[in-house]
């Protein structure tokens, strides 16, 4: 891209989505780095500016257009009911490739099994807004307060009930709570400010860095099989090997012979190389892949 004095401010999330994020942009080919106490960390290309923000802010920030784009949470664009252009879908969390949950717990003796009984009870969440709208939905009527944090303690001695965001579920089991009904699944999101996403350029760019965050994340947990094996045993190794369309098979200088490769998930490769060297594959060679695109 041919940079005239352009310039994409890109808002990526400070907090527990940090370090993953970090991760991702460097697969996608971004080296990002910042100080223990810098709002404005560095990368390696001089088309982006890079702010680092809370999560829950990016998407009221990129609607006024202090922000060109940034990645943020779809609960957070929900909770903020922003009016922005989401460029893509990215699946990834702090702690696992999967989307997360906004859910109801409750204490575990609690008699609240439905979110009709949540009628006339205290409900504590830092998502006042979504967890408003899901008791609307449900056209029952209780009182929601803002959480500063901790919100897992809080039930049963100062509210009936929690709307928490959890991964695994493990902190909500290690407080003694069970899920009662999930408010929001959510996953982070690519988004855009809607001026910004009109302006030539920055479309283009923001498009580039999509297409190669989605190609990393393609890339997640994937490697690259490449192995040398008789004609005659194709059909048996191709059988073995999965791939996202069909293996890749180049006939060698000698006839008898080919290269095979292919795309696998790593957790099958120490299941599969067993087999394959049984049945004729030789020169196995198992390579990282740090992007796939489309």
């Amino acid at each position: 891209m041919n940079n005239k004095g352009n310039k994409l401010i890109l808002a990526l999330p400070k907090g527990s989505l940090q370090e993953s994020t970090f991760k991702i942009m460097k697969l996608a080919g971004f080296n990002v780095t910042v100080g223990s106490r810098s709002y404005t960390p560095t990368i390696d290309d001089p088309e982006i500016e890079i702010r680092l923000i809370r999560a829950q802010e990016i998407s009221r920030y990129v609607e006024r257009g202090f922000l060109d784009a940034g990645l943020t949470g779809y609960d957070w664009i929900v909770e903020n009911d922003s009016d922005v252009h989401q460029v893509c879908e990215l699946v990834y969390a702090k702690q696992g490739m999967n989307p997360v949950k906004w859910v109801v717990a409750v204490p575990e003796a609690s008699p609240i099994k439905t979110a009709k009984d949540l009628a006339g009870r205290r409900i504590a969440t830092e998502a006042v807004g979504l967890t408003n709208k899901y008791l609307n939905d449900h056209n029952v009527k209780a009182e929601v307060e803002f959480s500063w944090g901790a919100t897992e303690v809080k039930a049963p001695e100062l509210v009936d009930a929690i709307v928490e965001l959890t991964e695994t579920g493990s902190s909500l089991r290690a407080n003694k709570l069970r899920i009662v009904d999930t408010v929001l699944i959510s996953t982070t999101r690519f988004i855009a400010n809607k001026t910004a996403w009109r302006n030539a350029w920055k479309k283009a760019k923001i498009e580039q860095l999509s297409m190669l965050l989605r190609g990393a994340l393609a890339a997640e947990n994937k490697v690259l099989l490449k192995l040398n094996c008789k004609i005659k045993d194709i059909p048996r190794i191709s059988k073995i090997l999965p791939s996202l369309h069909a293996p890749t098979i180049n006939h060698l200088q000698d006839k008898k012979w080919a290269a095979i490769e292919t795309v696998v998930t790593e957790s099958v490769v120490r299941e599969i190389i067993p087999e394959l060297k049984k049945s004729g594959a030789e020169g196995i060679i198992e390579l990282p892949i740090n992007k796939i695109i489309p």
